[in-house]
């Protein structure tokens, strides 16, 4: 059993976030909002954990992209990994999905970026993969792969590393994001929406499926998160939120 549960969001990942204080620019803030479930919604199981991200701010409602993300997950939170394969990003860079064995990926989802190019707004949606990487300094990484196809094609890979952290948390994911590039000239996408899905739910579930795993009790006011960020534009914000207790 590796026991981190860490995602990006990320990227991609990148944030988990129910309200954001941020230093900055006024005049455009950056704020998120992320509604997490579980799948079962029961104590000690194994499962799905769900984030859904949305992204608000920024110029012309375009919020800035996200450079550097730390996230914190509540204690106990874990993996079941019953076959230990792991993917690097060289591979996935290369070949993708393709390249990567199955037991590796941990969870998918997709994502919407956006970006304001000459007078017109742009959008893309992007399929992400999670894999789990090779360990680091014995501490486990994980590996996210966006692809997007239309109107730009583009496959992007963040990496994360994991480390423990303290009560009330078990671990933190620390993911730097690199720019995502759209056209000669023009700004960099943004992440505007982002659902991702780690481990296997319930109705899916199959022998030797990668799980989460829900801790055997659960802590007063819900299973605690939060989330440190900075921003392309300069801001930084900080965010704490609780899932409620199955």
């Amino acid at each position: 059993m590796c026991r981190a549960l860490t995602v990006v969001l990320g990227v991609a990942l990148s944030a988990l976030v129910m309200c954001t204080e941020l230093t900055g620019y006024a005049r455009a803030q950056n704020t998120a909002t992320i509604t997490p479930s579980f799948s079962p919604d029961r104590l000690g199981a194994k499962g799905a954990l769900t984030l859904r991200i949305h992204y608000t701010g920024g110029e012309f409602g375009v919020p800035s992209p996200v450079r550097r993300s730390v996230v914190k997950f509540a204690a106990g939170l874990g993996l079941d990994i019953p076959t230990l394969r792991s993917c690097s990003a060289a591979r996935l860079r290369a070949h993708g999905v393709s390249g990567c064995p199955a037991p590796s990926r941990i969870g998918s989802g997709h994502a919407l970026v956006e970006a304001h190019l000459g007078s017109q707004l742009v959008t893309e949606d992007i399929a992400l993969a999670v894999f789990l990487g090779p360990l680091q300094n014995f501490q486990p990484t994980f590996e996210v792969l966006g692809e997007g196809y239309s109107p730009l094609r583009e496959r992007v890979v963040l990496d994360g590393t994991v480390i423990p952290d303290r009560a009330p948390y078990g671990e933190e994911l620390v993911i730097d994001i690199p720019p995502i590039p759209t056209l000669p000239l023009e700004p960099e996408a943004s992440m505007a929406t982002l659902t991702l899905t780690i481990g296997t739910s319930t109705h899916r579930l199959a022998h030797g499926a990668n799980t989460v795993v829900v801790p055997g009790s659960c802590p007063a006011g819900g299973f605690p998160f939060a989330g440190e960020f900075t921003y392309a534009d300069g801001s930084t914000g900080s965010a704490l939120v609780s899932a409620p207790c199955p």
